[in-house]
């Protein structure tokens, strides 16, 4: 067949080549080709076909669930609770069970596995799922006697193993597959699921953390605190908010002779006489106290009282009756602590109540130098009502706070009473404000101040805190 007229030259050399190139036996361009051997040979993966094992030791093999992947692993020695979490294959039955009637299957297409039995290290967990049982019982052991509902376990597996249990199951494990350590955690699991009973694993907030070294099976349960919150009211002048540390030997254990060899600066605080009685009916090992600011040892708290959380350090009993604790802290007290409002708490409120900056209502009693004309006084005190104040720190507590001038304000003041050369009044401010400062001045370092005003020296006879405009 003669070319078109219509194409051009080049295309019709171009397709008389071609054809002459591929059609021809003449001047073959591939004749001086020589073929190179491919130096991995070729396999055709036939899933229904044995192989012999010193095959499956030359050669690769498919990922599972393909027959040939599993009978891959049985090669290598997996264990039957690995060879039926990489399979991908679903079974009757799980675990271990599920691996064995795996194995049974492949040997039925495989006869030469026959001979082929359960590694005695196994390559994926090093037999770390046979130990499952024991580490079960040795967590239900450690849990007798300690009230729970939810738990959750942690497991320390080795690098090592994890590196190699990774790459084995990345080229031979069927997609998605289990790894080691969420199918350890499952099988305990389950075990104690059967074992406990009632109880549910959770990712958040359990009662107990269950955490397991594998290189050593050690079993450690942390018992994880129960949080209270309510509100405090102190009658006292003589109690600190929290403990207080022996001055001369810092609170060490035993003490010391000043102390009495309680290494306690005070005997009693609010947290002993709210938390020892709540952590002797729980079987605590201890309490912490987070309170919304506190007041000085000598300044009462009343009103509704002050804003607080404990925290009950690893209990053995989590569900207290708190309606019984109310009354039961003020009589153990003798009446100088009393609470309200208890209720079940979290660590978030913790958080919420330490950072909660809110206005305190307070009365205040104190002393001039002399007796004050008593309208020009309550005129000169009212005036300082809606001020800011700049307080330097002061020098009492300069010790353990930065120096520097905070700014607060006086949001009212109210009940001004002038008794000779005493002066009672009511007063709320914003939170943060020294009020004993705030009367006496703290020689100048708080501007404007009520000594300041008055131009007389003043001086505290008593303070007390009548609420905490929170919650």
């Amino acid at each position: 067949m003669s070319p078109d007229p219509s194409e051009d030259e080049e295309d019709v050399t171009w397709v008389s080549f071609s054809s002459a190139g591929y059609g021809s036996a003449e001047d073959d361009p591939w004749e001086d080709v020589v073929p190179v051997p491919s130096p991995d040979p070729e396999v055709d993966w036939y899933d229904d076909d044995p192989i012999d094992g010193e095959a499956a030791i030359q050669w690769d093999a498919p990922p599972c669930p393909a027959p040939l992947g599993i009978a891959h692993l049985i090669r290598i020695g997996c264990c039957d609770h690995c060879l039926h979490r990489l399979s991908g294959r679903r079974t009757e039955k799980r675990g271990s069970e599920g691996g064995s009637e795996l194995r049974e299957q492949s040997i039925l297409t495989n006869p030469d596995l026959s001979d082929v039995g359960p590694g005695s290290d196994c390559p994926t967990c090093e037999n770390l799922m046979d130990d499952a049982r024991n580490i079960s019982e040795i967590i239900s052991s450690a849990c007798e006697g300690i009230e729970y509902a939810t738990m959750q376990v942690g497991v320390h597996i080795p690098k090592d193993l994890m590196e190699e249990e990774d790459a084995i199951r990345t080229r031979y494990g069927a997609p998605a597959s289990t790894p080691l350590k969420a199918t350890f955690v499952e099988e305990i699991q389950s075990i104690l699921t059967g074992e406990i009973g009632d109880i549910e694993f959770v990712k958040e907030r359990p009662d107990l953390m269950i955490l397991i070294d594998t290189l050593t099976l050690r079993v450690e349960v942390d018992v994880r605190p129960v949080f209270i919150y309510g509100r405090y009211i102190k009658n006292s002048r003589e109690i600190p908010q929290t403990r207080w540390p022996c001055r001369s030997c810092r609170g060490r254990q035993g003490g010391c002779e000043a102390c009495g060899s309680s290494g306690l600066q005070y005997e009693d605080s609010v947290q002993d006489l709210i938390g020892i009685p709540f952590a002797g009916t729980m079987g605590a090992e201890d309490t912490a106290f987070h309170g919304m600011g506190r007041e000085d040892i000598d300044v009462r708290c009343l009103g509704n009282g002050r804003p607080f959380v404990l925290e009950v350090k690893s209990p053995r009993s989590r569900s207290p009756d708190l309606a019984e604790f109310e009354s039961k802290i003020s009589s153990t007290s003798g009446g100088r602590v009393v609470v309200n409002s208890l209720r079940f708490s979290d660590r978030k409120e913790v958080a919420r109540i330490k950072q909660t900056r809110s206005e305190k209502t307070y009365t205040i009693r104190f002393s001039t130098e002399e007796a004050i004309d008593q309208e020009n006084a309550v005129s000169l005190i009212h005036s300082l009502s809606g001020k800011t104040v700049e307080q330097q720190t002061p020098t009492r507590v300069s010790h353990r706070r930065a120096d520097k001038i905070r700014k607060r304000k006086i949001v009212s003041i109210d009940n001004v009473e002038v008794h000779g050369e005493e002066i009672e009044m009511t007063l709320r401010c914003e939170a943060g404000t020294y009020i004993k400062e705030l009367v006496h001045s703290d020689e100048g370092r708080t501007v404007p101040s009520v000594s300041g005003t008055l131009n007389s020296k003043c001086e505290v006879i008593w303070l007390d805190v009548e609420n905490v405009h929170a919650d």
